[in-house]
């Protein structure tokens, strides 16, 4: 069987081997490039932490800022936290 595109007949062979090509390029294309050394080696959330800065506007914010951070250091601590 064939396709015909801006006029030519094209095996459907021919299309499956260019979405595999394509595909398998696109991917490679997407995991090539030089990595960032400075920051690679420190996790998400100090990452994070360091980008956005977080400004309570008044006591009550600052004290769900805290219980929050606390909160989220427990996590980090009991289940661990996972690197990837």
């Amino acid at each position: 069987m064939s396709y015909v595109i801006f006029g030519r007949a094209i095996k459907t062979e021919y299309l499956t081997l260019g979405t595999l090509f394509a595909t398998g390029g696109a991917v490679y294309a997407s995991l090539g490039g030089k990595k960032d050394s400075a920051s690679s080696g420190k996790p998400l959330a100090e990452r994070v932490k360091e980008a956005v800065p977080i400004n309570a506007g008044s006591s009550e914010e600052e004290q769900l800022m805290n219980s929050i951070k606390n909160f989220i250091a427990e996590a980090e601590k009991e289940g661990g936290v996972a690197h990837h």
